[in-house]
């Protein structure tokens, strides 16, 4: 049986050397997420959401403070964690299934288990019948459904998606939105999810990160009680909006006040 493991954030802090100076990006982060929670992280431009993924997912190892997945710190890239770009970053001279293949990292599997793996999870992502396309022949939104393919296809425990539908015209990011959901829901893999649409966040989360102004620091957690499926127009989601403009706002105002 698969041991359940929390993501835990301790005392993060994350600088990057610059020639004009130290620039602090991330300051004294604390969060923990619990197995198979869904939280969305939000917050006004350059204040290190997507710095936080790349800590968590390992692309960047310098930085202080601690990150662990059950009792092992993090220190490195790992299957256990898969990452979604908000473009696909697909290779255009592979198939679809061959683009997911790619992320398989176990050399040790069959051909039939390999392939089972691949078409289970082109089944996932509701992309029946293009196995053998490729990515020009995909529209956007396909192409980002064979990205989280791939990015689930070695089922990692924490799922980290910077922008995933940013890129997506507005009727395609709501279709994507709940296709993710269903994805999410059947897999209940932990997921983070960074995003700067507010709605979006609120649709999704179990919970909302809100990130201050650089430096980067929890200003709120906001807790998602509405029910899935959830209701855009219902007076919890305006509740929750308020609550969440209220804190960047406040962020804004206060940089205002400073930059004066």
């Amino acid at each position: 049986m698969e041991v359940l493991e929390s993501l835990e954030i301790k005392d993060l802090r994350k600088i990057y050397k610059a020639e004009n100076g130290d620039v602090l990006a991330l300051k004294d982060v604390n969060l923990t997420v619990q197995p198979g929670e869904f939280v969305c992280i939000v917050g006004a431009s350059g204040c290190g959401k997507s710095t936080l993924l790349r800590l968590i997912v390992g692309l960047e190892s310098d930085y202080l403070g601690e990150i662990k997945l059950g009792d092992k710190i993090l220190d490195g890239p790992s299957i256990n964690r898969g990452m979604v770009f908000q473009e696909a970053r697909l290779f255009p001279w592979l198939t679809v299934e061959e683009n997911i293949s790619f992320g398989l990292v176990d050399n040790k599997l069959s051909s039939k288990e390999r392939s089972r793996i691949i078409n289970e999870h082109i089944e996932l992502v509701n992309l029946n019948g293009f196995a053998k396309s490729y990515p020009h022949q995909l529209s956007g939104g396909m192409q980002q459904r064979v990205s989280i393919a791939r990015a689930l296809v070695n089922y990692p425990k924490i799922l980290l998606l910077d922008e995933p539908f940013g890129a997506l015209d507005a009727l395609t990011r709501l279709q994507m939105q709940q296709e993710f959901l269903r994805i999410w829901e059947k897999e209940r893999t932990t997921v983070l999810l960074v995003t700067h649409d507010v709605d979006e966040a609120m649709y999704l989360a179990d919970r909302i990160v809100v990130l201050s102004s650089r430096p980067g620091t929890i200003s709120k957690i906001i807790n998602v009680k509405a029910t899935r499926p959830r209701d855009r127009n219902s007076p919890v989601f305006t509740e929750i909006k308020r609550e969440i403009y209220k804190v960047l706002f406040k962020e804004e105002d206060q940089l205002i006040e400073y930059v004066i």
